[in-house]
């Protein structure tokens, strides 16, 4: 009796431990997975971020931690992020760090659109209006410019930035302006400072945020965050979720290949490459056919800059001025200007290419020095390369049936009619109307199928 009742006890000792494991394991997911979001957002950094939230969903980990150092970036690649977030089954912490890191413009955005956004000491967010309506104008601005140190609760109406006279950028403002609005509603943090870093590209360090309810909490380094973020309940897609970090295993998740991929080909001065060495490639295959591997070079580095060009913003008519500009330092090799269709051609290759990225946002402007080195590089390979293309193509052919005329070879007998001579090393069937002597020279005068048309150079001299 007592041996039943002690396996009884056993077996519900057993069971309540392993649903407490079981309900740990609910709450926490046992992993804490960690990205770091660095640099300038783009389509890379987008594709990084939702498959992280994708695979921590997968893993059932318990939340997912965005290191956050970026200066901003693309509109497009930061709304993706955020919906991303927005869809998450997982929390997501946004953490700005370590000390001197921010998260400027777009990273504003995405801070805001995390479950819990925290910031280490001596970092910075804000600045968060649109760069690429190249801000306000300067009567636009109210004069009154600091933020509100209660929140900008007392803030009227009459202190806010008035409009900028143009219709598109005003449209760009109040949009960004809501939806960053609207992203500080859904956390409970503070909307006014949101809407003010749209409208003044208000900007505020780590404690101050903290202050204004911009932010949720400060934290040193990622120890300080997970105690500090144990027990804390968080709203995401699926419910509530109460946070167990007391013993979390930290997973750092590294970008896969095809997030590597996007960072290199959406790079815009990796793309401006891409797309000059398909110009030149298919230009030197064009110019030499059979060559195959500058034109299959060529072929795949075009395709790989066009794929990137649609990731980035494009302004064609910068891509139309650069062509026009290859297409002018082409003509002055063909038809000689005296440097006119050269210089032209230079000009008008550089202004497209400083004008070929249609976007303001940090990290996707062309490098200077870049540009000028090809538009050197590609007026000396067009004008003086292509030139000397052309000018081979006058020489006289010295290979092949036409280098046989005005050839002189020797006879190998005496004949008159047709015989035979010696001719580059070969022996063939001539015809002459005028006496060959044996051992005579012979000129090449013409040719009729495999027979050679001769005729005996009068002033040679018989051995």
């Amino acid at each position: 009796m007592k041996l039943g009742w002690m396996a009884w006890l056993l077996f519900y000792l057993f069971a309540s431990n392993a649903a407490a494991a079981a309900d740990s394991e609910a709450r926490s997911g046992g992993e804490a997975l960690i990205i770091k979001v660095e640099g300038a957002i783009g389509p890379a950094t987008s594709a990084y971020v939702e498959e992280a939230i994708s695979d921590a969903e997968e893993r059932g980990a318990g939340l997912l931690v965005l290191r956050m150092d970026t200066p901003g970036g693309l509109d497009t690649s930061m709304r993706a992020i955020v919906k991303a977030i927005n869809a998450s089954q997982v929390p997501v912490v946004g953490f700005v760090a370590p000390s001197g890191a921010r998260a400027a413009s777009a990273g504003t955005y995405i801070l805001y659109a995390c479950h819990v956004a925290a910031m280490a000491p001596g970092t910075n967010l804000g600045a968060a209006t649109p760069v690429q309506i190249g801000g306000l104008p300067s009567g636009g601005t109210p004069e009154k410019s600091e933020p509100s140190q209660t929140g900008a609760d007392d803030e009227t109406d009459e202190e806010k930035p008035a409009a900028t006279g143009n219709a598109s950028k005003d449209k760009l403002i109040n949009d960004a302006g809501a939806y960053i609005r609207s992203l500080a509603q859904l956390r409970g943090r503070n909307a006014e400072w949101a809407e003010k870093a749209v409208r003044e590209a208000a900007s505020l360090p780590a404690e101050e945020a903290l202050q204004l309810g911009v932010v949720d909490l400060l934290a040193r380094d990622l120890d300080e965050l997970l105690r500090k973020l144990d027990g804390r309940t968080v709203q995401i897609a699926g419910g509530e979720v109460t946070l167990d970090t007391g013993g979390v295993i930290r997973v750092e998740l590294d970008p896969d290949w095809h997030s590597r991929l996007l960072a290199i080909i959406s790079n815009p001065n990796i793309a401006y490459i891409l797309m000059l060495v398909g110009i030149y490639g298919l230009i030197y295959e064009f110019s030499n056919p059979g060559a195959v591997v500058p034109g299959t070079v060529g072929a795949v580095s075009l395709v790989l800059a066009l794929y990137s060009f649609q990731l980035v913003p494009i302004n064609f008519a910068g891509v139309a001025l650069m062509l026009l500009g290859l297409a002018l330092m082409v003509a002055e090799a063909f038809a000689p200007s005296f440097g006119a269709l050269g210089i032209g051609g230079v000009v008008a290759f550089v202004v497209g290419s400083l004008i070929l990225i249609d976007t303001d946002a940090p990290g996707f402007g062309l490098s200077i020095p870049l540009i000028l080195t090809f538009a050197v590089s590609s007026a000396v390979f067009l004008v003086f390369v292509i030139g000397m293309a052309i000018e081979s193509r006058r020489r006289p052919v010295v290979s092949g049936a036409e280098q046989l005329l005005s050839a002189s070879g020797q006879a190998l007998e005496a004949f008159q009619g047709e015989g035979r001579v010696r001719l580059h090393g070969e022996i063939w069937t001539a015809r002459s109307q005028a006496p060959v002597a044996a051992g005579q020279t012979v000129r090449v005068t013409g040719r009729d199928g495999l027979t050679l048309l001769v005729e005996p150079v009068t002033n040679h001299k018989e051995a």
